[in-house]
């Protein structure tokens, strides 16, 4: 009902994110969706299947474009992002410059156009960061959740994930490609344990965050984990000609990754409600009058302890859920 007949942009859009959610928004009738983002090539082959979207070329870091972009917008999705660990960790000022100043550039033209409500996409990295990655998405957090405490007409909040399976950048195009091209697969560390969100399921939280938020909240979905051995063996057992036999090689964890996924951290579950899909974190200036998770003081939601999936046949009911997938090396 919000977004029928509106005007939505969507920065980064030409990403994993923005074209599940651009088929899902269809479906409630806007009147206008924009794709932003400083790719063209993407743009075009976005707009060879979404032809009617308005498509514009532009960077995060520029305000002055941002403002041009934002006039006459209703709602926000913000995904833009430099979301790879390593080449983070390489160049950690540009993670600053879209990640964090991007964000800070994107909060301030929403507001200045009236924006009705901006959904920002950050991950658990943010959640006591140990890389540039998930500290620039920390610093977006607090920019972000922090603009609602001033009067103003924007509703502003964010969502975080924790691996979405399927996207750019994830693990399991990667072991596809592997896969396809007879190589062994690369796991880093056996018993290391990651979400398995799909990609619908992250734009149902968005969705939910669009509707349920009040200003300055962090809204995480629920989901099972595996390690990620465990997926290596399904995924050859599902795609390889090999089966079994395929290969996997143990290459050690890579600089400035964590062991699990940690999406709500023991000082936010002190201020966060829960139900049975999703976390409310809510901001330290409108705290609950009593937080209501089942998990008690000091403890955190992770992926070593969420829903732990381990038989193969469950394994290769989420791989059928993600649909195709953009392969990359």
């Amino acid at each position: 009902m919000k977004l029928r007949g509106s005007t939505i942009l969507i920065t980064g859009g030409t990403g994993s994110f923005g074209n599940r959610v651009a088929a899902h928004l269809l479906e409630h009738g806007p009147r206008e969706l924009r794709i932003y983002s400083r790719d063209e090539k993407k743009q075009w082959e976005m707009q060879r299947v979404f032809p009617d979207f308005r498509y514009v070329v532009g960077d995060v870091r520029d305000l002055e474009r941002l403002r041009e972009a934002m006039k006459g917008v209703d709602f926000v999705f913000h995904a833009a992002a430099l979301k790879q660990v390593p080449s983070c960790e390489t160049y950690p000022v540009e993670a600053v410059k879209t990640n964090t100043l991007g964000s800070h550039h994107v909060c301030l033209a929403a507001a200045e156009a009236g924006v009705k409500t901006v959904v920002a996409l950050s991950t658990d990295k943010a959640v006591k960061p140990v890389n540039a990655m998930g500290m620039s998405k920390a610093m977006m957090e607090k920019i972000v959740c922090a603009q609602n405490q001033f009067e103003g007409e924007t509703t502003f909040c964010c969502v975080r994930y924790g691996n979405v399976m399927g996207s750019r950048g994830s693990v399991i195009p990667l072991f596809r490609q592997l896969i396809e091209d007879g190589k062994p697969l690369r796991v880093t560390m056996p018993r290391m344990t990651r979400f398995l969100l799909t990609l619908d399921q992250s734009v149902d939280l968005v969705l939910h965050a669009l509707t349920d938020s009040r200003g300055g909240e962090i809204f995480v979905r629920k989901a099972p984990a595996c390690t990620v051995m465990d997926l290596a063996k399904a995924m050859r057992r599902k795609y390889s000609s090999r089966g079994e036999d395929h290969p996997i090689d143990v290459v050690g964890i890579r600089p400035g990754e964590k062991i699990h996924e940690v999406l709500v951290n023991e000082y936010e579950i002190l201020r966060s409600t829960e139900d049975a899909s999703y976390f409310t974190i809510h901001p330290e200036y409108r705290r609950p009058a009593q937080a209501v998770t089942r998990f008690g003081p000091g403890e955190e939601y992770t992926s070593e302890n969420t829903e732990r999936i381990t038989d193969y046949d469950a394994i290769s009911a989420l791989l059928d859920q993600i649909g195709e997938v953009e392969y990359y090396l």
